[in-house]
């Protein structure tokens, strides 16, 4: 895949350079979807580095605050872009994980294809995840990890929204570095999202949007 200026300089962890770009092709008037793409292929890269070996976790944090930083001037027309939500997502990073760019990137793509995003941040409590389904009426919701010491944490938490009453009235999504269909299935959740365009297709599935 060959990258374009500004994905290339996040896979080489310039976040000047980066957040520079940015700023550039919105004063060109390029679209913020589209410049949003460019950054998410410049973070593919470096999850490849990663599994390569070729990168290690410091850089794939390192990556992430880029990403984060260099998105953050496309948030205001995204959010525009979503006013009118198809539907609400609950999305964290579980207790006892601190990650959070791979949280970060699904909850930008996902908000920018019109999906409205309860961001409990990281290291989230299970109760946590009952209380914002509640309060929100959410019918999704994203949980994010890096570790697998996690798993068994994922699944309590699925498994607090059972205790609840609230597990047939969600649709739950997983996702993160380690997570496989047969982790996604030891968890109880009902989809694996390899990537954050994964779960925009199946969030919109799942919400009968186009």
């Amino acid at each position: 895949m060959t990258l374009s200026p500004l994905g290339q300089a996040v896979d080489q962890l310039q976040p000047d350079a980066a957040v520079g770009l940015v700023h550039e092709k919105l004063a060109a008037g390029e679209a913020p979807l589209a410049i949003l793409e460019e950054l998410q292929a410049g973070m593919g890269a470096v999850g490849e580095r990663f599994e390569a070996g070729e990168y290690y976790l410091s850089e794939l944090i390192f990556a992430g605050a880029i990403f984060k930083q260099a998105s953050a001037p496309l948030q205001e027309a995204l959010a525009d872009a979503s006013a009118d939500a198809d539907g609400i997502i609950v999305l964290g990073t579980v207790k006892g994980d601190i990650h959070e760019f791979g949280k970060n990137i699904a909850g930008t793509v996902l908000s920018s294809n019109g999906i409205k995003v309860v961001d409990l941040g990281v290291d989230v409590a299970h109760e946590k995840w009952v209380e914002a389904v509640s309060e929100s009426g959410a019918t999704l919701v994203g949980m994010s990890a890096l570790l697998t010491t996690v798993f068994d944490d994922m699944r309590e938490a699925v498994a607090t929204l059972e205790r609840a009453g609230l597990r047939d009235k969600v649709t739950v999504l997983v996702g993160g570095g380690p997570m496989t269909e047969e982790a996604a299935a030891y968890v109880g959740a009902d989809h694996y999202c390899k990537t954050a365009q994964d779960g925009v297709v199946i969030a919109k599935r799942v919400l009968g949007v186009s």
